[in-house]
């Protein structure tokens, strides 16, 4: 719900009540598919949730955690620019708290400041931009608020590049098709996260694509970044912690293709028919359950 207090946007025209910032948000659509792909939700109807919609992208927030519960995007493949935008470089305004949610119930600036976190974007930037320029703008600039934010170690490796990669590598993927995509990711929240200024650094992020197969049956794939220390080669650091008033110590990115059903486990989310529609095999044995992924020739995109 949006705060009758929300800020307004400047440049009203005077004599007229001017529009709510974010106004005419209509966020994702669980039905851009042409199949049913709900919104994730938490499982436990207890724990407290707010839906910020922006454009082409809905964010889920966990107050309690000050970050998303999880995130989910509408990508066109058919109408993305041919021609982008810098991938990296934020709006002429930098990042910013989402006006409609109180800045204390988001991670602001003050926990990105001066240390080696990274502000790392749920949605991507060019994910959402898509349709007629001014929305395609609109939507970039969209994915600088805070709330499609999680920190994340400012380390690159293969790994990561093939996390940043997934959703072009899927689409491509789903070319055949119609080129569309529905993305749904989102920070892994446990209540181990270790603490810093003020909230709980995630450990893990989980992503599932989902796309139309040329028989109208919908397909899912589900994937885990992780950033958690790595007690083998990093024993003492990783159990002893930070630096009093560092960031927690995290280890390189290892990026995995999991069974969507490993994602609600690890998420408590309501995933609704995508487990059903996993285009991963089921593993021989456990250790085949998780495939470690250091290319994107290693993902699995079909069954058997």
């Amino acid at each position: 719900m949006i705060p009758s207090d929300a800020p307004r946007a400047a440049g009203a025209v005077a004599g007229t009540a001017p529009e709510p910032a974010l106004a005419g948000r209509t966020g994702y659509d669980p039905h851009f598919l042409g199949v049913p792909v709900p919104l994730p939700m938490p499982g436990n109807p207890a724990v407290e949730t707010v839906l910020l919609p922006y454009t082409h992208f809905t964010v889920v927030l966990r107050p309690d955690r000050r970050m998303a519960a999880a995130a989910a995007v509408c990508i066109d493949g058919a109408r993305r620019p041919a021609d982008g935008p810098p991938a990296e470089a934020p709006p002429e305004s930098g990042w910013r708290c989402d006006p409609r949610v109180a800045e204390d119930r988001q991670a602001g600036d003050a926990v990105y400041r001066d240390n080696s976190l990274d502000k790392g974007q749920l949605v991507h930037r060019l994910a959402p931009g898509w349709g007629e320029a001014a929305e395609a703008d609109r939507a970039r600039a969209d994915t600088f608020h805070y709330p499609n934010a999680a920190p994340q170690a400012d380390v690159f490796n293969p790994a990561r590049q093939v996390w940043q990669e997934l959703e072009d590598h899927l689409l491509d993927h789903a070319a055949g098709h119609d080129r569309r995509l529905a993305v749904l990711t989102g920070p892994v929240l446990h209540d181990s996260d270790p603490p810093y200024r003020g909230i709980q650094v995630p450990l893990r992020f989980w992503k599932v694509a989902v796309f139309r197969r040329q028989d109208g049956v919908p397909a899912a794939t589900a994937y885990v970044l992780d950033q958690s220390p790595d007690l083998l080669w990093d024993a003492e650091r990783a159990l002893a912690g930070a630096t009093p008033g560092a960031p927690p110590p995290l280890g390189a990115f290892r990026t995995f293709q999991v069974p969507v059903t490993d994602v609600t486990e690890l998420t408590s989310l309501d995933l609704g028919p995508l487990p059903a529609a996993d285009l991963l095999p089921a593993a021989r044995t456990p250790q085949e359950r998780w495939r470690r992924l250091r290319s994107l020739d290693d993902i699995v995109l079909r069954h058997g």
